[in-house]
């Protein structure tokens, strides 16, 4: 089997839909946008075997239903795999905490963590390598607070936190260049955010994207994953030092960025 091949497909403004793929079966994770993954399915000669949802706004699962009606044109009937604490309108398999997706012809398995914050019902797709986290995390940010508390979000977070430094994080926004320079506002001395800002300007001018990130990347230069330094509660202006209201501070100071 060939090896796995993870790629960003652009869509709307700044979304990415990720195609997990081995060059001739392919999974997708939150297609807003069902036309550029047709495109790239049959540009590549690949057959869809699986959806994977992360959470139920329109910008991640717009193109799913018509993902499922081409795919049974061509005779393929594809699961999709969605948060068990959301209600969606097409067929679907509920996945909770701690499931395991088995997607056997792509040769991967993903266990499945329930991570409140920017919806109730917002999970991600993980193992040991990669971290399919819809808009929980960002590079170098997070996602706002639609649904979930700020307790709800930073406890998410701190799960994620604990995940392998080598894990690579994929997220669904090109939000890294305007969350380094919040993050600045944050941490203007730390080295490794500075270093980050000038590779990421790098890779903007050749219009390429700054994902994935990892875990270890975002533990130096994420301020959400740092509300613990003392230089960002300072910067915060948050009345107090404890890490729920620096996080509180900082994602209300984001809001307005």
């Amino acid at each position: 089997m060939n090896a796995l091949k993870i790629t960003p497909i652009p869509a709307f403004d700044d979304n990415y839909i990720w195609l997990l793929h081995n060059e001739s079966h392919a999974v997708v994770i939150d297609p807003g946008d069902a036309l550029p993954v047709i495109d790239f399915l049959q540009k590549d000669s690949l057959k869809l075997s699986a959806i994977l949802i992360t959470h139920h706004h329109a910008d991640h699962i717009g193109g799913v239903q018509r993902l499922l009606e081409h795919s049974l044109l061509n005779h393929n009937n594809v699961p999709v795999y969605a948060p068990q604490y959301e209600a969606f309108t097409f067929e679907h398999t509920g996945v909770a905490e701690n499931a395991v997706v088995n997607l056997p012809e792509i040769d991967l398995n993903l266990r499945v963590m329930w991570l409140p914050g920017h919806t109730l019902g917002h999970i991600a797709f993980y193992n040991d390598d990669y971290l399919f986290c819809g808009d929980t995390l960002f590079s170098a940010g997070c996602g706002r607070l639609f649904e979930g508390t700020p307790a709800q979000m930073l406890h998410s977070l701190n799960r994620l936190k604990q995940l392998n430094a080598t894990t690579n994080v994929f997220c669904t926004h090109e939000y890294t260049a305007k969350n380094v320079a919040f993050a600045l506002t944050l941490e203007p001395n730390n080295a490794a955010l500075l270093n980050r800002q000038l590779q990421v300007q790098q890779l903007r001018q050749l219009h390429l994207p700054t994902l994935p990130s990892t875990i270890g990347l975002e533990l130096a230069t994420n301020p959400f994953f740092r509300c613990d330094q003392n230089e960002i509660w300072l910067n915060s202006q948050a009345k107090n030092k404890d890490e729920l209201s620096v996080f509180t501070a900082i994602r209300a100071l984001r809001n307005h960025y």
